[in-house]
């Protein structure tokens, strides 16, 4: 299948499809249902977001270290090197780092732009010394960097059927939603890493604070103050689906299976985080494996819908030079 997409891709140089192919393997081991969204698309383009993901879980797998081997200033360290990677290898189209080559690759093709990679990383050092956010409008400002430009990276190789820029701000919002879903299947893990993704002011809406959260993740225990917290936080989230759901039907339609594909598997593990009571602090909630592949097999049958009204739409084309008849009935 990496040499299908590669080639599909017009991807020749040894090198850079072994880049490409360790984005793969990224993509494949840690996002499951992004990964198999990712293969509902037309095959051409899948390397392309195997790179975008890639270069960002490379990122994010630094500043996330939960096995703290190394210390902050290890991992600012490593992130700064990895910012000067980057720059080098959009500039140059090379890189040290695997993710870097394929990344700088897939900008080049697709004429990204790259304020969107220094955005993001902009935010992933935020991470190494901001561990909460006072307010919505604070978490909103890091998802910018954190979320809402993976979207807008996805969008040119998505490809759109309207302007792009009217496209934008529902991709950016997808970015968003999906990301608010993760900080509320995480929050027990990220209060192991030292940060809370929910908005304190949300928070205290409910009675609910750090210390709060700590303990109940330490002991095991719950609290009604917290489970209203994170109801509070999955409205929050579902207005967020919302607002990026028109964007799926502005996009070409042999990727829109993808992207409808993973709308509904992140709109999924809410549904899972209310099926299981809340209890993220506990444990993480997971789309089961039967759904995930009922939704994949979903997103299989509108590509072949989608296929098949190409070739009638082909099909009914007049040859060049050649007036088509009216429809039957259309004469007044």
């Amino acid at each position: 299948m990496t040499r299908r997409e590669l080639d599909a891709a017009g991807i020749t140089d040894p090198a850079l499809r072994a880049a490409y192919t360790d984005c793969r393997r990224l993509n494949a081991r840690h996002g499951k249902s992004y990964f198999l969204a990712t293969r509902l698309l037309p095959v051409e383009r899948r390397s392309a977001v195997h790179a975008l993901y890639g270069f960002a879980r490379w990122a994010d797998d630094i500043v996330d270290d939960l096995d703290r081997h190394r210390t902050p200033e290890e991992r600012d360290r490593q992130l700064a090197r990895l910012e000067g990677d980057l720059a080098h290898g959009l500039r140059t189209g090379k890189g040290d780092e695997p993710v870097v080559r394929a990344l700088a690759d897939t900008a080049e093709r697709y004429d990204i732009e790259h304020t969107l990679f220094t955005d993001f990383l902009a935010s992933m050092r935020s991470d190494l010394h901001v561990t909460d956010y006072p307010t919505y409008a604070d978490l909103r400002t890091y998802m910018h960097g954190s979320a809402a430009v993976i979207g807008l990276q996805m969008l040119p190789v998505l490809d759109t059927v309207v302007p792009r820029e009217e496209a934008a701000p529902h991709a950016a919002a997808l970015g968003v939603a999906f990301q608010l879903t993760n900080f509320l299947r995480d929050v027990g893990e990220d209060l192991d890493r030292g940060r809370v993704y929910l908005p304190a002011d949300l928070l205290t809406a409910h009675g609910v604070d750090r210390p709060m959260l700590e303990w109940s993740r330490r002991t095991g225990r719950t609290d009604p103050r917290i489970r209203a917290a994170l109801v509070a936080a999955e409205d929050m989230t579902r207005k967020v689906y919302r607002a990026a759901e028109p964007g799926i039907a502005m996009l070409d339609p042999r990727t829109r299976p993808c992207i409808r594909t993973a709308f509904t598997l992140y709109g999924g593990i809410l549904d899972a985080i209310a099926d299981q009571g809340y209890t993220v602090l506990h444990r993480r909630a997971t789309v089961s494996r039967g759904r995930r592949t009922a939704t994949a097999t979903a997103g299989a049958v509108q590509i072949i819908g989608a296929r098949w009204h190409a070739v009638r739409t082909q099909r009914r084309a007049p040859h060049p030079g050649v007036t088509p008849l009216p429809w039957k009935g259309s004469v007044k």
